[in-house]
């Protein structure tokens, strides 16, 4: 692991902003981006501070970050979030905290990031799918919001809880999933300085079909556990339900860390395919928990991995 990480690495040292931001303006003008004030491609920058979890491997296009997503509540195709997620209206949005807190209540943007650092963290990405980018995240460690909410000792994990609008998206007409979204983690899985809560990409505000405004970003797990577009944080003794463990037990755990060596039932987990890369790109090996078990992997001591996947 020794010389992984690096911290003066960001976004602005890899692809120049005027190259991207003009492909931007053409993919906000298609996917109606200025909904609820997100897009704004005149919009100033986050100003993310850099961070020493930042990985030195070179992030995957903004083109693709933002038109191949998984966000079912907008359709099941990789471009439907891109193409359907304008509708999502998130002016005015709020996130619930609750349970085992110290002081629950309901909280804006503005309560949520007053006070906050941001910094960009640039991680490597990895779908249960088998595929992977490196995206550079904007956002602040969970930890700091569950610190300021004060966790009760009894508190042992998270659930998290997305948007359900039907008006505004048009997948949950469909019963892929059992709407709303959900998933959780164990509280010391929140509570790791890698867990992040993502306000942004590229060092701009989160698109709608990213998460927009708020999502959780869990880098050693498959993206799945990266809940988007929260609007309820619940501190529980119990371990909460996640939508697709619900959906399919067998193939989705809940913990789903990142593992070569426990295939999927359908499919190896030992490669991925980077997007972006082309149809030539030669696939390559998938690291244990996603290349950041220096990090995490003392969570899981004892545990048996294949058994709790």
């Amino acid at each position: 692991m020794a010389g992984r990480w690096k911290n003066d690495l960001t976004w602005s040292q890899v692809t120049p902003k005027a190259a991207w931001l003009n492909r931007r303006q053409v993919i906000a003008a298609a996917a109606g981006l200025a909904a609820g004030g997100i897009a704004g491609v005149a919009r100033a920058g986050l100003s993310a501070k850099p961070s020493q979890y930042s990985t030195v491997e070179e992030p995957t296009s903004y083109e693709a970050v933002t038109t191949y997503n998984n966000f079912y509540e907008f359709g099941t195709g990789k471009d439907d979030p891109a193409r359907n997620a304008h509708m999502l209206t998130t002016e005015g949005w709020q996130v619930q905290i609750d349970g085992l807190v110290d002081k629950p209540g309901t909280w804006t943007m503005d309560d949520v990031l007053a006070g906050t650092t941001l910094e960009e963290r640039i991680y490597r990405f990895r779908c249960v799918e088998a595929w992977s980018m490196v995206v550079p995240w904007v956002g602040f460690e969970l930890a700091d919001l569950l610190n300021r909410v004060g966790v009760q000792p009894s508190a042992k994990y998270v659930a998290f809880e997305t948007a359900l609008r039907p008006e505004e998206m048009p997948g949950v007409r469909t019963r892929v999933l059992d709407w709303p979204y959900v998933e959780g983690l164990r509280l010391d899985e929140a509570m790791n300085p890698l867990t992040i809560m993502a306000t942004g990409v590229y060092d701009e505000p989160m698109p709608n079909q990213n998460g927009a405004p708020i999502r959780l970003v869990v880098p050693w797990k498959y993206g799945f556990k990266s809940i988007k577009s929260i609007v309820r944080i619940t501190l529980t003794e119990d371990e909460p339900p996640t939508s697709w463990n619900k959906a399919n037990g067998r193939e989705y755990g809940f913990y789903s860390n990142v593992n070569p060596e426990v295939s999927h039932p359908r499919w190896s987990q030992a490669t991925e395919r980077e997007v972006g890369g082309g149809l030539l790109a030669k696939r390559k090996p998938t690291l244990m928990f996603n290349g950041y078990g220096q990090e995490v992997a003392s969570l899981y001591d004892g545990m048996d991995l294949a058994k709790y996947y």
